[in-house]
């Protein structure tokens, strides 16, 4: 009787967004001089919370820390998760 390991991690691939998403994204970046730089990253990465990054960038970006917390959660690898 074989026992299994320890759960093997799921990588979570990348989310497809919607073209109209990503040209709103990137066209909002090059209009607003690089503001929305991190929501661009962030959908085109396909990231799952794209979303929450895109209102984290509109809300607090204007602080300078608040971009950078930004850009840093676009910019972090794909969230993994483990399955029983």
């Amino acid at each position: 009787m074989s026992f299994p390991g320890p759960p093997r991690p799921l990588v979570v691939a990348e989310q497809r967004h919607s073209t109209v998403a990503l040209v709103l994204a990137w066209t909002l970046t090059v209009v607003t001089g690089g503001y929305f730089l991190p929501w661009a990253i962030a959908a085109t990465r396909g990231k799952t919370n794209s979303t929450t990054i895109g209102w984290v960038n509109f809300l607090l970006g204007w602080t300078i820390v608040g971009w950078v917390v930004a850009l840093v959660m676009a910019c972090r690898p794909h969230r993994t998760t483990t399955y029983a």
